[in-house]
């Protein structure tokens, strides 16, 4: 095979299946559909005249090929998300699409009003909002913007700390009149706690107060954070939340005020399309509008 006879544009849904691990998990990645993924890949494999991926119970496993071929695969994705980004920033007309990356509680309960607000002063301006717990990587564009409950690590990115969240214990009116309120953070072990599977937030939280919590302690646990807001709501037991969700809905009742942790809250976009005016927009409105938010007593 010829240089000539290389698709390049293939080597986006590649790099995607690397990291997700599966086509399901790229797909989720890169917004297209599983089967147009499969065929990316199908293609290259064709052209290249040999397997990149085993397919396995679990997924899709890289071949020997695959890890040989992915250090010039990334190179050439981000010469190509540095020019998208050079041609984002030099754009000059205040309209267009921009893309903000939030965690799911955020994006359901707080972002909604904002972006409403937004857009009726701004309605050239369109929004797409990524509703998702996993950090956005700014360098390859996944997002344009993003809302972040911890401090950024990417270089190359600006970042503002509008402020604390506040996560606090929260059980349904209806669990308190069953089972009572807990008087101490350690009677929290005597009661239905609900939680997340991967976050060691709350636990880290518990052993810093000498309580011998475990993941054990959690009567039911989930992989997604509005789940847990849904479960604490149906009156399945006592819940991590943040202040800037629970505190909206009068059906849920704080519990132990003093328990739990505060997280930092950043605004973070890339510097080189920071000077993008339609960007620039949204991301001082954001900030303006966050930074009263979380400073009003909503937030904690």
């Amino acid at each position: 095979m010829g240089e000539s006879d290389f698709d390049w544009t293939l080597i986006r849904s590649f790099l995607a299946v690397m990291e997700a691990g599966s086509l399901l998990g790229a797909s989720k990645r890169l917004s297209a559909t599983q089967p147009t993924i499969g065929r990316h890949i199908a293609q290259l494999e064709s052209q290249l005249g040999c397997a990149l991926f085993e397919r396995t119970g679990r997924g899709l496993s890289p071949t020997r090929l695959a890890y040989r071929i992915a250090e010039d695969a990334q190179r050439m994705a981000e010469g190509a998300h540095g020019v998208a980004r050079v041609i984002a920033g030099s754009r000059q007309d205040v309209s267009g699409s921009v893309r903000i990356s939030a965690s799911q509680t955020m994006a359901v309960a707080v972002l909604p009003g904002i972006i409403g607000r937004l857009r009726a002063a701004n309605p050239q301006i369109q929004v797409e909002l990524q509703a998702t717990d996993a950090v956005a990587n700014l360098l390859r564009r996944e997002a344009d913007i993003a809302v972040r409950m911890v401090m950024p690590e990417q270089g190359s990115v600006i970042a503002r700390r509008l402020g604390a969240s506040k996560i606090g214990a929260y059980a349904s009116r209806d669990y308190v009149e069953r089972r009572g309120q807990p008087a101490s953070p350690a009677e929290l072990l005597q009661h239905d706690l609900i939680g997340l599977i991967d976050d060691d937030v709350i636990l880290r939280g518990f052993a810093e107060g000498g309580i011998p919590a475990t993941r054990e302690s959690f009567a039911v646990r989930t992989d997604d954070s509005l789940v847990v807001w849904q479960l604490v709501l149906a009156g399945l037991g006592i819940g991590f939340l943040p202040d800037t969700v629970a505190r909206r809905d009068p059906s849920l009742v704080q519990l132990l005020p003093e328990v739990g942790p505060t997280m930092p809250v950043w605004l973070v976009v890339h510097s080189e399309i920071r000077g993008n005016p339609a960007i620039k927009v949204v991301f001082d409105f954001l900030a303006s509008e966050l930074e009263c938010e979380l400073g009003s007593g909503r937030a904690g």
